[in-house]
């Protein structure tokens, strides 16, 4: 029976009920939510939109980040028949503000950092929806009649116009697409139950059809589950590839680009690239499960069951796609854009037509022009453009979308895409030149690490000029050269240029802005005394540092120039990491004292990391039950026996289950087994402890100099430490973010989390300073702190004396107290100073 709307699909989000649907990781925390939670909330934001009057064909706007709340005001919306206009989270408000004027909008839907614009409609946050509809009845709604025809969405597709344009997309050009789809998926679907669930790491935005089909559409046909998450930075990727073992990766090109570059990073880090090069070059032709044995050390790294990486918003260079093929992973491409409801064809994942962007999808009719230009009709084009609050026609008399851009389609109907039409050069002998081809061919050679290609005016006609980012300081003339060598005479570059900075303006989606770089480079042509950009290293210390200038000296200082914190050193850090997709050393960084000094780090001149290891084994049941042994047979007898503390506030604890964070001062090695004591058994039972990095991590790899029987035996203490105390590394100086990670970690596992925040013993009595670091682990994980403080134990340390008379030490026990999201991290720190050294 044909569907009339997605509304005939929400019956699976029933079905699936208890299975997990998303799992949304920020900051160090993964939340997880099923997909009855998901229609739950949706059918309550439904009933919201009744109470405020908005009804079918109303608009409202969804402005926010990748979450499960987002896809629920989504599917809330198609309940009740009412419009959706997504807008990119990283959208500026002011092409936010002139969307909604267009739209007439009743309501916005946003993220927390977006709801202090001011609007004529009502607003409401993306992380507050489940506390704000909690009143809300969330039984089944009787849906409006709805209509294949009927306006699903308006996705508006450029930020730069006076007046924003938007295409109209109906339930039916979803469907269109979706349809085709779905039959496909069927014939593997009793396959599934051998790797279900079948996982998507998506990290496309659902402002996008193509991220929409990704992260709502496909998935809810197999049960799926789709995880979004903010970071891009190519190890916080791998980590989650690996831990929540991930079946697919959904990304632009630039992400698979910036995982390539980490996994070649990562071996000649360990001196084996040139070996993994020449298993490359012999692996050629060989079957796939082969070359899934000969690199299985990248399998493991990412997960065994990692197996597929899904691109899509742009086109993937040959040599990355060939990079991954040849590892034995399935790399699926698909072309469409907005207007065709993001899919024209797709590669089928176990029938790769390899270089092209798939089959045309059945139900739609599909030509090439005389140009080669793209033409499609069919159910899965929209119709219509919304401008001027007017609805205005997309398509011409016959139906045919001109899409602009150029294809080839070759003997077995796989689409080759060749570049935009408008994007066409045609030279003084009128040959025609794609810059797609060019780009290929500068991207073969191992210098290039990004580049683009444009037309240049040369009196009426144009001339291939090439922009280039390189990997090292090799003349950019021989690189050119040698690319030169594979193309034809009228193709050559004879112009190029060095981009100045370590990356290129992108789009939402990570395209270059052609528009930006082209203009760049014919103001510096034409002698204009114009910046090449604004630099983005400037721009983020702007960001960060709230007004910077955007002209940095290299020589500036960040300290006594820029008055950057450390505290604004560790989200410089993780936002240079997201901004340019590359892997820093947290030694390198915390030495770096100049802009200079980040731009070299950028360039590739990074000392090598120190890696520290992270005992997940900790959190399984049998070491569960030999620590819980330990506590009551060694651990608490020993603290009684040293010292039998007095506990005061113990019953401010009362009605608090966990898990909690837990800060207390810091004395000696010690302290654990004290505060450990204090705590009620609910909460020490499940309690992993933050030790010194650099000292764990001399236990866990200790120095050659050591003799074989003292290794051993550090690596056994080691061992006792991370199962009977469930220790992990905190390092005072590198790996405190992932250090991070695994607190979150531990507290999705309804773990509490013990760290002392002065970084160290006291060694004069007082209090030290807490480490700023203790702010944005409290605003990461938002759950409860525990303050506690340890009084009457440095005297007894100071006079070397090993036990105490009972009662002589104390452990008083604060009132528990949660931060508001979003807190200043410094001010946090600075509070919870305050609130132990007043116990």
């Amino acid at each position: 029976m044909a569907r009339l709307s997605l509304i005939d699909y929400l019956g699976n989000f029933e079905q699936h009920g208890s299975e997990c649907a998303y799992i949304i990781c920020r900051d160090y925390r993964s939340v997880r939510w099923t997909y009855s939670e998901v229609l739950n909330l949706a059918r309550r934001f439904a009933r919201e939109l009744d109470r405020r009057a908005i009804r079918k064909g109303d608009r409202i706007l969804l402005w926010g980040e990748n979450s499960a709340e987002w896809v629920a005001v989504f599917l809330g919306c198609v309940l009740r028949g009412v419009v959706v206009v997504p807008i990119d989270d990283r959208t500026g408000s002011d092409f936010a503000s002139r969307v909604a004027q267009q739209v007439d909008a009743k309501l916005q839907v946003c993220s927390r950092k977006h709801s202090s614009e001011q609007t004529p409609f009502p607003i409401l946050t993306l992380a507050e929806l489940p506390q704000i509809l909690s009143g809300q009845l969330a039984h089944h709604n009787s849906p409006p009649d709805l209509e294949a025809g009927d306006i699903l969405e308006i996705v508006f597709t450029s930020g730069t116009t006076a007046e924003p344009k938007g295409v109209v997309i109906t339930h039916s050009n979803v469907l269109a697409n979706l349809a085709p789809l779905e039959q496909e998926i069927n014939k593997y679907l009793k396959y599934e139950r051998l790797v279900h669930p079948l996982v998507f790491l998506n990290l496309l935005p659902l402002s996008h059809v193509f991220g929409q089909f990704l992260g709502i559409f496909l998935p809810q046909l197999m049960a799926a589950t789709v995880i979004f998450q903010d970071s891009l930075s190519p190890s916080a990727i791998v980590r989650t590839i690996r831990r929540e073992r991930v079946s697919v990766l959904v990304a632009v090109p630039r992400i698979l680009e910036s995982l390539k570059e980490k996994v070649e990073g990562d071996l000649a880090e360990r001196g084996k690239l040139d070996d993994f090069h020449r298993r490359m070059r012999t692996s050629a032709g060989r079957h796939f499960l082969r070359r899934w044995w000969i690199f299985r050390h990248v399998h493991r790294q990412f997960g065994w069951k990692f197996w597929s990486l899904l691109s899509g918003g742009a086109a993937l260079d040959r040599r990355t796609e060939d990079f991954w093929d040849r590892l034995g992973y399935a790399v699926v491409q698909g072309y469409g854009l907005t207007e065709t409801t993001s899919l024209i064809s797709v590669n089928h994942p176990f029938k790769l037509g390899k270089g092209s962007v798939g089959k045309v999808l059945p139900g739609r009719e599909f030509k090439l022009s005389p140009t080669g230009e793209i033409l499609v009709r069919g159910g899965g084009v929209a119709s219509a453009y919304w401008s001027k609050r007017e609805i205005e026609p997309s398509v011409g008399d016959e139906g045919w979308y001109h899409t602009g851009d150029i294809g080839e389609l070759d003997e077995e109907g796989n689409l080759y895409f060749k570049g935009r039409k408008k994007d066409v050069i045609v030279t003084p002998a009128g040959m025609n030149v794609y810059p797609e081809d060019l780009q290929d061919a500068l991207r073969r050679q191992p210098e290039v690490k990004d580049c683009v290609v444009f037309g240049l005016d040369r009196e009426g006609n144009a001339e291939p000029c090439a922009v280039l980012i390189l990997n090292n300081t090799t003349d950019p003339a021989r690189v050119v050269a040698r690319a030169n060598e594979n193309l034809a005479d009228y193709q050559r570059m004879r112009t190029w240029f060095l981009w100045p900075e370590q990356d290129f303006p992108r789009t939402s989606t990570q395209k270059p802005k052609i528009a930006v770089i082209r203009q760049a480079l014919e103001s510096r042509l034409s002698e204009r005394s114009m910046e090449i950009s604004a630099n983005p290293l400037a721009q983020l210390i702007a960001q960060i540092t709230s007004g910077m200038p955007t002209s940095l000296p290299a020589g500036a200082n960040l300290e006594s120039d820029l008055n950057l914190t450390s505290l604004d050193r560790v989200q410089l850090m993780s936002a240079l990491e997201d901004r340019y997709q590359v892997d820093l050393s947290e030694i390198g960084f915390g030495s770096a004292r100049t802009v200079g000094d980040l731009e070299k780090m950028l360039g590739g001149e990074v000392p090598p990391r120190v890696r520290y290891h992270y005992p997940c084994w900790a959190f399984g049941w049998p070491v569960q039950w030999i620590r819980l042994a330990a506590h009551y047979l060694l651990l608490r007898p020993a603290v009684f026996l040293l010292g039998w503390p007095r506990v005061y506030g113990r019953e401010r604890l009362d009605g608090i289950g966990g898990p909690v964070l837990v800060i207390s001062n810091h004395i000696g090695d010690v302290d654990v087994g004290f505060v450990l004591t204090a705590l009620p058994a609910r909460l020490r039972h499940r309690m992993a402890t933050a030790a010194g990095g650099e000292a764990m991590e001399l236990l866990r790899t200790p120095p050659a100099s050591r003799g074989w029987l003292a290794r051993s035996y550090d690596r056994l203490k080691w061992i006792l430490g991370a199962a009977l105390l469930n220790l992990f590394p905190l390092p005072r100086e590198a790996g405190f973010r992932q250090s991070f990670e695994y607190a979150g970690a531990a507290v999705d596992r309804g773990y509490s989390v013990l760290i002392f925040p002065e970084g160290r013993h006291t060694t004069t009595g007082h209090m030290l300073p807490f480490r700023p670091g203790i702010g944005i682990l409290v605003n990461s994980l938002q759950i409860p702190v525990v303050p506690m403080r340890i009084d009457g134990l440095f005297p007894i340390k100071q006079s070397g004396r090993r036990f105490a008379r009972p009662g002589e030490i104390s452990i008083r026990i604060g009132q528990p107290i949660r931060f508001e999201p979003n807190r200043d991290p410094a001010a946090i720190a600075q509070e919870l100073h305050l609130l132990v050294e007043k116990l």
